[in-house]
């Protein structure tokens, strides 16, 4: 598993981190839609210590990253990961 960051990327532009991240961007996105509770996922997925008092915030900010390139976006991540692959 790579490292977490404190905060996932902000802005509108793809970056290793969320390559790299990809797939716990999904497993948060379908835990997150299966109504799981956070601290489980963070602590499951993420390896978060949940007592921590920036635990939450860690947590949300991965899920509000993995939403923003499942929505707005994904135009982004395909150019991004089409790049990738080709060269």
């Amino acid at each position: 598993m790579h490292p977490i960051e404190q905060l996932a990327p902000q802005g509108d532009t793809l970056v290793d981190y969320d390559r790299r991240h990809l797939a716990l961007y999904a497993a948060l996105l379908d835990a997150a839609d299966a109504h799981g509770d956070w601290q489980d996922t963070a602590s499951t997925l993420m390896g978060l210590d949940v007592a921590e008092g920036d635990a939450e915030a860690c947590w949300r900010s991965h899920v509000e990253r993995a939403r923003w390139i499942v929505g707005e976006g994904m135009n982004c991540a395909l150019a991004a990961f089409s790049r990738r692959m080709d060269e």
